[in-house]
């Protein structure tokens, strides 16, 4: 990460993404868009996101909406980025973020925390941005999709 601009990392994921579910095991069918971009003076990227239309099992809740703020804490000669993640369903998940490459990202929550670990995964690919939500119950070694989706840049 540079400490002149420590944002560089993830700045494969700003714009508005275009979202189709794949796979997970939501089983759910849900179409619509999601965008970054930096806010608060480019001290925060957030996401926002939008759902044009859904199909899904009835313990699927298609009218849920989330808001994902990545941040930077600690000195500014090695800032980290860290994420906390709200949605309407009362869920907070905060996360550890690292940069394995120049065009992925991966939000990490902590395993100490009570519950399952979550994991997001967002991987650039070319003009496509794919992403997984995936969870990881104590006591397993693999983390299971929820939900994945991919779409092109609109």
């Amino acid at each position: 990460m540079s400490a002149s601009d420590p944002w560089q990392p993830l700045k494969f994921l700003t714009g508005t993404w275009e979202a189709k579910t794949e796979a997970g095991t939501a089983e759910a069918q849900v179409t619509g868009a999601y965008s970054f971009d930096f806010e608060l003076k480019n001290h925060v990227l957030a996401r926002h996101s939008s759902s044009a239309s859904c199909k899904a099992p009835s313990d699927f809740n298609c009218e849920h909406s989330d808001l994902l703020y990545l941040y930077l804490e600690g000195p500014a000669s090695d800032p980290k980025i860290k994420a906390i993640y709200l949605d309407s369903e009362g869920h907070v998940i905060h996360y550890d973020v690292t940069t394995p490459t120049p065009t992925s990202a991966v939000l990490l929550s902590d395993p100490a925390n009570p519950g399952p670990q979550f994991r997001l995964v967002y991987e650039r690919k070319d003009a496509i941005l794919s992403g997984k939500f995936q969870m990881r119950i104590s006591g397993q070694t693999d983390f299971k999709s929820y939900l994945e989706w991919s779409g092109g840049k609109k």
